[in-house]
This record gives structure tokens, C-alpha cells and sequence, in this order.
């Protein structure tokens, strides 16, 4: 489970997308099984999936940064540098998901995941000031390290029943959306599209509206007021901008970018299912049936790529030659 990585390939913080995808997925059973009763082994089964892909990955990354000797390099790379904060943003949804079976436990692990997330958020934040980046080198992977990292600690604290902590990281996390966002859509609307392997993080657009939305339901206790609305209101612009760059998508080369749907989109779903809840729609059972069956139809499919495309070797980058073998 933890063998090493196949020779000349480099493992790159993205790979975390897929503990991620896997935690959104179960996430939005999780909520289904709290709205419409449906059945918790699916979620159970998802959490426990999500936890040992994002422990082989730390494992198997660590161990590749290490013998490439990146580890200096790895956070400020401009292009990949903001999804390494995937790898605390992960736990704290595990530690959650443990909390009802192991308060004490699920309760240490989302303290720990919460403060390194922090930490790394303000340390990339002041990187981002002091470095000079061209506006062309950003992409919407950089919502990860502030934005899903303060809007999923919020979810979390107020699932944990701790207020005060919500409403800060609930702060925390749409502030930097407000600053991050306009910068990110300015980067998109006036620079050149995206290299296709970065295409997919454009997915990550549609993420700061639905999962803020689904932090405001856990902490207003599941009503329906105007914040929730406005949330609302935003989630559908971009659920209509995901579907106008299906054609560009298509123009992307698989690879581990891909597992910036995952999260996204399972988020997407989940804030659908909370709205069914909150407006007593009329058949939302067999409505969030049928959204986790297309969400989980849609992950089964990226993860049987990722499967066929690691049997070819084609899913991992290739590790660039030393410099004395060129």
C-alpha cells in the first residue's frame, strides 16, 4: 500500500485532490443521511476510503519530494505550491467524520488539521506579497489554502457545536474569496487561457459559493435567510459557467489536475441536497437520490480513469532528467 512510486515520476500535491474528491462525496451521503435518512454505510464506506487514499498519498509524496529533492521548492512553486494545503484541509473533514464515534479523537485531529491549515494559509498568503508572480502564472487553485480552507474549518467547528470558531473561520475564509476571487476572475477574463493541464482547476470556481453556502446552513442551523440566498444566487452563476466550458475542459490532458472536479462538484451536489432540505421540496428524497447517484456515478468514472491510466502509465507527470543525464 505504501510501495514507492514508479521510477522518474514525479508526485506532485494535486494527487491530494483525490482524498479530497473522495471526502466531498462522503460529505454529501453524510448530509443526505442527516436530511432524507438514507442509508450510512455509503458514507461510511467513502470516509474510510478518503482516509487511506490521503495517508498512502502523504506517504508515497513524501517519500517522492524527498528522494527528488524538492522539499525547499514544493511550497512557493507558483503553480503547484497552493495544493499542498490540501494535505491538512483533508484531515479536518476526517476528523470530523470520526467525532460522532470518537469525540475526543475526531476533536484533536480537526485542532491539528485546523491550525496547520492556518499556518500555511498565512505563510503562502505572505509568499504571494512578497514574491513577484505574473498574474498569468495564477489559477484557481489558489482558493485552496484560505478560501476551502477557512469555509470547511467554519463547516466544521459548527458541526462540532463550537459558534465563536465558525463565525471566525467562517470570516476568515470569505474575506479571502472576496480578494482571491476578483483577483483569480481578473487573471481569467483579461490573460491567456490556462495551460491545458490547469484547465480543470477552473472547476475550483464554483467551489467558494457552494461550500460557503454549505457552512451557512450548518451554522444558522438549516434556514433559509438572506445570506443563504445570496450564496444561493452566486452557486448558480457558476453552476451555468461550469456548464459553458464542458468544450474547454475537453481540451485538457488526463492527469491528476482532473480530481479538481471531485471536490468541487461533490460540494455542488451537497449544497443541492441541503436546498431540498430547507425548502421541503415536494419528492426530495428520490431528487437527492438521484444527485448522489449521478455525483457518485461521476467519481466512479475519474477514479476507473485514474486506475487505467496508472496501469498505463500515463496518469503521473514525468520527473524531469537530472541535469547531468541531458
Amino acid at each position: 500500500m505504501t510501495a514507492p512510486a514508479p521510477a522518474g515520476v514525479r508526485l506532485t500535491p494535486n494527487l491530494f485532490g483525490i482524498g479530497f474528491g473522495l471526502a466531498g462525496l462522503a460529505q454529501a451521503w453524510t448530509v443526505a443521511t442527516d436530511t432524507v435518512d438514507v442509508p450510512a454505510w455509503p458514507s461510511y464506506v467513502l470516509w474510510i476510503l478518503a482516509a487511506t487514499i490521503w495517508l498512502v498519498t502523504l506517504v508515497a509524496y513524501i517519500r517522492n519530494v524527498t528522494a527528488q529533492g524538492r522539499l525547499r521548492t514544493e511550497l512557493p512553486d507558483p503553480v503547484m505550491g497552493p495544493f499542498t494545503a490540501l494535505i491538512a484541509i483533508v484531515p479536518m473533514l476526517l476528523g470530523i467524520a470520526l467525532a460522532p464515534h470518537a469525540r475526543t479523537a475526531g476533536e484533536v485531529v480537526y485542532v491539528v488539521s485546523l491550525v496547520l491549515t492556518v499556518l500555511l494559509g498565512g505563510w503562502l498568503t505572505g509568499l504571494w506579497i512578497r514574491v513577484d508572480t505574473r498574474l498569468e502564472q495564477w489559477h484557481p487553485g489558489y482558493f485552496l489554502p484560505t478560501v476551502a480552507g477557512g469555509l470547511i474549518a467554519a463547516n466544521c467547528a459548527a458541526l462540532l457545536g463550537w459558534t465563536t470558531l465558525s463565525h471566525v473561520m467562517f470570516g476568515y475564509g470569505l474575506i479571502c474569496w472576496f480578494v482571491l476571487g476578483s483577483i483569480l476572475l481578473v487573471r481569467l477574463f483579461t490573460q491567456p487561457m490556462l495551460p491545458p493541464p490547469l484547465l480543470p482547476t477552473i472547476a475550483i470556481e464554483i467551489a467558494p459559493p457552494v461550500v460557503a453556502g454549505n457552512a451557512f446552513f450548518t451554522i444558522n442551523g438549516g434556514r433559509l435567510d438572506l445570506g443563504a440566498e445570496i450564496l444561493g444566487g452566486y452557486a448558480l452563476l457558476m453552476v451555468l459557467v461550469q456548464i459553458t466550458m464542458a468544450g474547454t475542459y475537453r481540451r485538457a490532458p488526463f492527469g491528476p489536475g482532473y480530481w479538481a472536479f471531485a471536490f468541487s462538484y461533490a460540494a455542488a451536489f451537497t449544497n443541492g441536497i441541503n436546498w431540498l432540505d430547507v425548502e421541503h421540496v415536494h419528492g426530495r428524497e428520490g431528487l437527492t437520490y438521484l444527485l448522489l447517484g449521478i455525483a457518485t456515478l461521476a467519481l466512479a468514472a475519474l477514479g476507473a480513469r485514474t486506475l487505467l491510466g496508472l496501469r498505463n502509465r500515463t496518469f503521473l507527470p514525468r520527473a524531469p532528467a537530472p541535469a547531468a543525464a541531458r
